[in-house]
């Protein structure tokens, strides 16, 4: 076992991680010139891909300190406390940085600068890995054009975004790009069944559910409710013979997401907001009274925790939409004949029902509305009235 063992399906971008990471440890170990070794990385790939597990990986093998690269042996082993502190987050000197709304400000990214510009603790590197660069404002992004430019000494920054187009161009023309593809359904059901222990007919089904989105395919594998709620979500289809049953459908499909929204609330709110209330010192004793000056600070908290809810709230629903566009997909290759297995077997019924009903034009026109459902989310359009919009489309085709 490496760390490189759930960068699945990439075997281009291992090979030039391992090389990069060889190189790397060469630097430190005798002061040679890595020529395969970068300050920067812009890690891509669509949704599912693996391009933060990839920046894990790479950020352990950055620190690993094997005995056995002594014999040869290329860095990354997964057993030495570089490696194995670096995977589980508690490596001092690797910081991952994901956020929970819907960007990434100013005064985040200048303590984020601040924190690379530090001498690495352990005497290799300081590594910086930034899961959600598309998130990035533009401010912000200027605040770390300079420390990419000229980052510290044994800094590295590792950024991941969707595509190269999702990254500042300031930001990513003074990176090594390292592009990932989405992995076959069969590479993504083999590490469930090999690494998660998921029953291999299982796990055949949702990598093909998935279309090889390995994040989505586990969480369908080890989550009873999360296959239910797609279960719901592939039955829109056959609800939308009538005005009503579209209205139905995109308020259940919207409270649906407001569901989930809510329970990520319930669950972190309450123990941030007491986290935060106690290091301020809230009296004991006295109702809970704060002290004074920390109102700001307690409605810095309450906004931070209203965006994060409505970012659950669209992932949910843009999910649910990804979802549907996948049916309409299946329902394309039932209506061509096309030799191609549909994804979603568990559904293969009502996607021939539907295939049986409907012409190939209208399937493309009902992706689109889902595809244009998608955008106007992205505009903040009200979630209700998009999808609404979206579900009386489906109805007409």
């Amino acid at each position: 076992m490496t760390v490189w063992d759930d960068v699945v399906g990439q075997p281009h971008v291992v090979a030039e991680l391992s090389a990069a990471a060889t190189d790397a440890d060469a630097v430190v170990t005798s002061g040679a010139p890595g020529s395969r070794m970068t300050h920067a990385w812009l890690f891509t790939g669509p949704p599912g891909s693996g391009r933060a597990t990839a920046a894990k990986a790479f950020a352990a093998a950055l620190q690993c300190v094997s005995p056995d690269k002594a014999l040869g042996a290329a860095p990354g082993c997964g057993f030495c406390d570089g490696c194995h502190t670096t995977l589980i987050g508690t490596h001092a000197d690797v910081e991952f940085v994901r956020t929970d709304l819907l960007s990434i400000g100013v005064k985040d990214t200048r303590d984020l600068v601040r924190r690379a510009s530090m001498s690495p603790a352990g005497g290799r590197w300081q590594v910086i890995v930034l899961e959600d660069a598309d998130r990035l404002t533009e401010g912000a992004g200027n605040v770390l054009l300079k420390a990419v430019e000229e980052p510290a000494p044994r800094t590295v920054w590792l950024l991941c975004a969707p595509s190269v187009e999702d990254a500042l161009p300031t930001i990513r023309s003074r990176c090594r790009l390292l592009t990932l593809r989405t992995p076959s359904a069969e590479a993504v059901a083999d590490v469930l069944t090999r690494r998660d222990g998921i029953d291999p007919v299982l796990a055949g089904e949702v990598a093909r559910a998935t279309q090889g989105h390995i994040g989505r395919a586990r969480r369908l594998a080890t989550d009873e409710a999360a296959r239910e709620h797609r279960a719901a979500v592939l039955r829109v289809p056959l609800r939308v013979d009538d005005i009503g049953g579209c209205l139905r459908a995109a308020q259940e499909l919207v409270d649906a997401a407001a569901e989930d929204a809510k329970a990520v609330a319930e669950e972190v709110d309450a123990k941030e907001t007491e986290e935060l209330r106690a290091a301020l010192g809230a009296a004991a004793g006295t109702g809970g009274r704060m002290p004074r000056g920390t109102a700001g600070v307690m409605k810095d908290l309450a906004d931070r925790q209203k965006r994060r809810s409505t970012r659950t709230q669209r992932d949910t629903l843009d999910l649910a939409l990804t979802d549907l566009a996948d049916f309409y997909r299946d329902v394309l290759t039932v209506q061509f004949g096309t030799p191609e297995r549909i994804a979603n077997t568990a559904a293969a019924d009502s996607i021939h029902k539907v295939a049986a009903a409907s012409r190939p034009e209208q399937s493309l026109r009902r992706i689109e509305a889902v595809l244009a459902c998608r955008e106007a989310l992205d505009r903040n359009v009200a979630p209700l009235l998009a999808v609404e919009a979206l579900t009386l489309t489906l109805r007409t085709g």
